[in-house]
């Protein structure tokens, strides 16, 4: 038997009817990821399985060292079949580690690839691969008709002109593709040189000259309605704890003018300034009727020689062990009392905070929005079995499993797209088995009518995105 059959990952007839009859079919929601939005404007053709494989792949690149394989074949010069051999020789020690099952999802899915992938086999599985991605099925935009992919949301700055996305709006591709704003360049105000120059790119990007705090806020403003024309209905932010030490729109004003003129910024003006700025963010995202983002707990640029060398996102990023719950709190509340706190999807990145997150959304849910604050997938480091059935689990237990918005690509790679089966197969493993123990009633229309509405119909209700 083939490693990646019909029953991968599906460990009773329960699970199987599930998967086969509520999911496998469903379409894609994907509402988070890091996909380029220029490749996805030009219809990027991938030369070989190098390109669409293992550019950009930190997952990968981790493994790889762990492995002992030189830099040069993980970010460095060597050649495309160079760096996929050492990929492939890589691959037989990631046995329990999820990149083994992805690598062979994605083989057999994209490629129709049954063989194991090691140094004996990467020669033919190169060729096979490289064969197939000459056909127009696997362009850009015949990945995401094969997968059927609805909508894409990418991630994006607030200074970026948007170009591609309004290309995209104007084209033929049948899924949307809408940005989403994240606009974490401007809680860097302790870093002058970094603050100043993305000030300066926001005011051209708004056409708005900053001279004040005021006239920074208004485009601020400006880009987050610019967002929201091309259909964009998300935010995000990616930090390490939410900021509470709230200040007055004065005390604010006073830090963002001493950082305009080159001045020094302690790390206690720096809190009080991104505090204010995330309580406008949110007051934003509320006006709009958006729907915010909160990835809470990464501990990033570890290794500051290799952040040194080859910048961030380069796979020196690991779980943070910061405490969480009292400041999340306090900042929801925050919004809350404003009336300005939007729905949310909260994001853990720690799995010891996934029970303090799970209670949290219990906290703000006011009945004006079904699930209106939320507890995201697995993120990162917990995108894998464990870490998803974890998350599951909490959810379960202590919020409603019914009103989950699902799973996310959260990647660079067009070959990620497996990862929403990957999760529903595991969905339904869990169920399955409960089903099977008698703990969830032995109906399949009410048990997979909850596994169908995760996969798609949940997220497509909450996140009001425009899919016709």
């Amino acid at each position: 038997m083939a490693f990646i059959h019909d029953a991968f990952l599906l460990s009773c007839e329960e699970s199987v009817a599930l998967y086969e009859q509520y999911a496998a079919n469903e379409p894609i929601l994907d509402y988070h990821c890091h996909l380029p939005p220029a490749d996805l404007a030009c219809n990027r053709r991938f030369g070989n399985l190098y390109d669409i494989w293992l550019e950009g792949d930190h997952y990968k690149w981790r493994a790889m060292r762990s492995n002992g394989v030189e830099e040069r074949f993980c970010t460095g010069d060597a050649e495309p079949f160079e760096k996929f051999m050492a990929w492939a020789k890589t691959v037989p020690y990631t046995l329990r580690n999820p990149l083994y099952h992805w690598s062979h999802l994605e083989l057999k899915r994209y490629f129709d690839i049954d063989e194991l992938l090691d140094e004996r086999s990467a020669k033919r599985i190169w060729d096979q691969a490289n064969e197939k991605l000459a056909g127009e099925e696997m362009s850009a935009w015949g990945i995401l008709d094969r997968f059927d992919v609805r909508c894409v949301c990418t991630t994006d700055d607030p200074v970026d002109d948007l170009v591609h996305h309004k290309a995209l709006a104007n084209s033929d591709l049948k899924a949307k593709v809408y940005p989403t704003f994240r606009p974490d360049k401007a809680l860097t105000v302790c870093d002058g040189k970094v603050f100043n120059d993305w000030v300066d790119r926001l005011g051209e990007a708004a056409d708005i000259d900053i001279v004040a705090f005021n006239s920074f806020l208004n485009a601020i403003d400006a880009r987050h309605a610019a967002f929201h024309e091309l259909g964009c209905r998300l935010s995000d932010h990616g930090l390490e704890v939410c900021f509470v030490n709230f200040c007055d729109e004065a005390k604010a004003r006073q830090i963002f003018n001493k950082a305009r003129g080159g001045e020094f910024i302690t790390a206690e003006e720096g809190d009080c300034f991104c505090s204010y700025m995330m309580l406008y963010f949110g007051q934003l995202d509320a006006k709009r009727g958006w729907t915010k983002q909160l990835h809470l707990g990464a501990m990033r640029n570890n290794n500051s020689r290799a952040f040194g060398q080859l910048g961030a996102d380069s796979g020196f990023d690991s779980i943070g062990d910061f405490s969480q719950a009292k400041k999340l709190s306090m900042y929801l509340d925050r919004l809350n009392l404003e009336g300005a706190l939007p729905k949310t999807i909260l994001y853990n990145l720690n799995p010891s905070d996934n029970y303090a997150f799970a209670t949290m959304l219990g906290n703000f849910q006011d009945g004006s929005t079904a699930g209106k604050i939320q507890l995201g997938s697995g993120w990162w480091f917990l995108d894998q079995r464990q870490g998803m059935t974890w998350q599951i689990d909490a959810l379960s237990n202590l919020g409603l499993l019914s009103r989950f918005v699902g799973m996310l690509t959260d990647s660079r790679s067009f070959m990620s797209y497996p990862r929403h089966e990957y999760f529903r197969r595991l969905l339904c493993d869990m169920l399955g088995k409960d089903m099977r123990a008698g703990e969830l009633p032995m109906d399949m229309d009410l048990v997979g009518g909850m596994i169908r509405n995760i996969c798609f119909n949940n997220a497509k209700q909450y996140l009001e995105l425009s899919l016709d």
